[in-house]
Order: structure tokens, then sequence, then C-alpha cells
């Protein structure tokens, strides 16, 4: 994808198919990776009907990541081993940037004694282990519809383009932040210790809220100061205002106050204070 990005986006070049690009691009992560995997089939925060939720997990899957299965074993897999004392290096992002690239895009950590992890109501679904089987074939049927409303340019565009900067700036965004960053709380014991990236809380869709994410790990707001927009959490509201999305956990929900503490005088993008557990 990224051979074909570089290559080939160049020469196909159309402001269409830049438009097809951004749309989709922006469309399929807010939608398919932050609302669909990440909010709904990892952290159950919300309830939705049942096709809805595979919609958006075959968007999510569309993304051009992984399928649903191996997406959530790796995100359990990081979440673990971050909350233990000592987390691996591939795990916590602590290598220098150009090996942590290699590593994350290019490589795959194999444990001798690996946890073990339930898919719940995702592993026993026919679909979602389709998709696992067949995640990269995705692409073929948006490259036919793409193929028949453009041409190449928007199939480059909006395939090997849009696949290219989904995956890479998944892995730069995280990270960033895992390494540097304001934060506004700390996970107790946690080895690892999650940072906001404020410059890309919209391309990501809120998700890159990172500090408060592992604070309030199930929560289907993620932007939960003053100023930091989270389109994913905005998504799930205009669900429930038409009657799609119900019981939406939020940090007051969790019990966490013996899990996380506020920081004294973190970091803020506007001139409000720091907010409680309670204000949330």
């Amino acid at each position: 994808m990224l051979l074909g990005a570089v290559c080939l986006a160049p020469i196909f070049f159309s402001w269409s198919a830049v438009a097809i690009f951004l749309f989709l691009t922006g469309a399929s992560l807010l939608l398919g990776h932050s609302v669909g995997f990440h909010r709904r089939l990892i952290h159950r925060s919300f309830d939705c009907p049942k096709w809805l939720e595979r919609t958006l997990v075959w968007i999510g899957t569309s993304v051009g990541m992984s399928g649903p299965l191996w997406m959530i074993r790796t995100h359990d897999m990081r979440d673990w081993a971050q909350r233990q004392p000592d987390c691996h290096d591939y795990l916590a992002h602590r290598r220098s940037m150009p090996r942590d690239a290699f590593w994350q895009l290019h490589c795959r950590l194999d444990l001798k004694h690996p946890p073990t992890f339930e898919y719940g109501e995702a592993g026993k679904d026919p679909f979602y282990r389709f998709l696992e089987v067949t995640w990269m074939a995705q692409q073929i049927p948006v490259a036919a519809l793409l193929f028949i409303g453009g041409g190449w340019s928007w199939v480059v565009w909006g395939i090997c383009a849009r696949v290219s900067i989904s995956v890479t700036g998944h892995w730069f965004v995280g990270h960033l932040a895992h390494r540097t960053g304001p934060q506004s709380w700390l996970v107790k014991g946690a080895g690892v210790q999650a940072h906001d990236v404020p410059w890309a809380a919209m391309p990501t869709m809120g998700e890159a809220w990172h500090n408060n994410h592992h604070a309030f790990p199930g929560s289907a707001r993620i932007g939960l100061h003053p100023g930091q927009s989270d389109w994913g959490y905005a998504s799930i509201q205009l669900l429930q205002k038409l009657g799609l999305a119900w019981d939406i956990i939020l940090p007051h929900h969790l019990d966490r106050a013996e899990a996380v503490t506020q920081i004294e005088n973190a970091p803020q993008f506007l001139p409000a204070g720091p907010i409680t557990l309670k204000e949330i």
C-alpha cells in the first residue's frame, strides 16, 4: 500500500481523488476505528443494534490495520502489559522512533507465556470470524466501487494512500502518546503512563486524548477537559438521539477513584481549572 501510494499517487493525482482520500480516511477512522473497533467492539462503552455494530466493525476492518479479533487481542495485550510494573519496550513504545516504527509496522512480538484473552461475543460471531480471515480482501469491494466512480485515480488515493496514512498515522500517534505530552492523570502501579497529543485530536477523532483514556478506559467519552474535541463521542451522542445507541458509559460510571490520581496543576488547553471525578 505504501509503495503504491508513493509511486502512483503523484501520477494519478486529481482533486477529486484527494477529496475521496480525505472523505474516506476521515469517515473510516471515525465510524470504523474509533467508534466501531475501539469504543464498541473492544471496550463495549455503549450498546447499539447488532446490524449497526457489524456495519461499524466492517468499516473498521476496511481501515486496513487488521481483522477485528486481532485488533482486540493486540489492544488487550498492550493494555495488560502497560498496566504491569515492568513492560516490554515493544509494548511500551520505549525505543527510538525509527526502531519503534520498524518493530510496530513490520514485526510481531511472540511471548513464551502469553496471557489468555477472551474474545467474548465477538469471538462467536461468524461475521467477525469471516472478517478476520478476509480482512485484506475487504479492500476489493471498496476498490471496485472507487474504480467505477473515478478510475485508477480514485483507487490509488482511496485505497493505497488511505490505508498507508491510516496505518502509519496510528503507529505515529500511538508512539507519541506513550512518550511525551500533557498529562492530567496517573494510573497507579502502571509501568507505562499515557500522554495526550493535542494536535492529533481531530484527525484521530478524539483518540489522541490518550492520557484520559488510560485513566478511564471504558468511557465512551475520551475528550474530558474543556476544549478537547472528541468526534467519536459526538458521533455516539448523535446515534443516541437517533435511538441507535444507549447505555453509554462515562467516567463517573466507572469505579476508578482508587486506580487513578489527578495531577495537580496539570496542563490545561483552555483557562478552565482541573476537573474532579465527580464533575466529569
